[in-house]
């Protein structure tokens, strides 16, 4: 028996249960299985220290994702450059720290004709905003943030450091502003960024990346695509990442159309 699990509080509502399992029975991994755990902080530590040989993964979700790096015996440079990582793997020498977000919201953009950019913009400067910048990273774009609190953007500029990412600090009150760029990608919590679906002039060939699915669409996502312009969502996101979950779990290509019809049939 190999065994995977997401863990984080609250857990129940997590979707990823479903596409790994999907993609498990897929694989014909029989023996595979894939839970979710409720699990605080303080607890991660002795949860991951009990786990016996037959667990293989872990994935991590908030509040989880600063305390993965301190039960890792081994962090990967970009999870320990976002200072987070969503992901553990059980390897020879112990439990190795990664972070699938930042590639999975590259590998999420891709089917929307984005593989590079010049410009990125990032709504909001919390977790999910420095997933981001590593995407960004990758894109080969410089990025500006638009923010309510300048402190919150000051503590992205040693993570753009690390990454190597030139990155412009802007207030909230710009953020219509925000379509200039190629890309935006928005990592507010849900309602934050309602108010920019009016104001926003979407040009052209931008893409928007709105990394909520509940609900959906969000009045930015509506307006992007009433304006033309191709959209990404959380749940694009939520699958991406779980693929490459999936890969580092198993040593194996994940089946991702059927990860993704399960994923579809759950939210319907």
């Amino acid at each position: 028996m190999r065994r995977a699990a997401v863990l984080g509080k609250p857990i129940a509502h997590s979707l990823s249960p479903v596409i790994h399992n999907a993609g498990y029975a897929a694989a014909g991994l029989s023996a595979w299985s894939y839970t979710a755990i409720e699990c605080v902080e303080s607890e991660l530590a002795d949860l991951v220290a009990g786990l016996g040989p037959e667990w293989a993964g872990l994935s991590l979700t908030m509040p989880l994702k600063e305390a993965a790096l301190t039960v890792a015996e081994a962090v990967s440079p970009v999870a320990a450059a976002i200072g987070a990582a969503n992901t553990l793997v059980r390897g020879e020498r112990g439990w190795h720290a990664d972070n699938t977000d930042a590639p999975g919201m590259v590998a999420a953009l891709a089917p929307a004709g984005v593989t590079a950019a010049a410009e990125v913009a990032v709504l909001g400067a919390g977790g999910t905003a420095r997933a981001a910048l590593a995407a960004a990273r990758d894109l080969g774009a410089r990025v500006t943030v638009y923010a309510r609190r300048r402190a919150a953007i000051a503590r992205l500029e040693p993570v753009a450091e690390a990454l190597g990412v030139e990155l412009t600090g802007a207030d909230w009150v710009e953020a219509a502003k925000c379509a200039d760029a190629e890309v935006v990608i928005s990592t507010v919590p849900k309602g934050a960024a309602d108010g920019l679906a009016e104001e926003v002039r979407w040009r052209p060939g931008s893409v928007l990346f709105d990394a909520l699915y509940d609900p959906w669409p969000t009045p930015l996502a509506a307006a992007a695509a009433a304006a033309g312009c191709p959209v990404v969502s959380g749940l694009d996101l939520l699958l991406a990442q779980a693929v490459l979950q999936f890969e580092r779990f198993t040593g194996r290509p994940a089946p991702v159309e059927s990860m993704r019809a399960a994923l579809i049939a759950a939210r319907s």
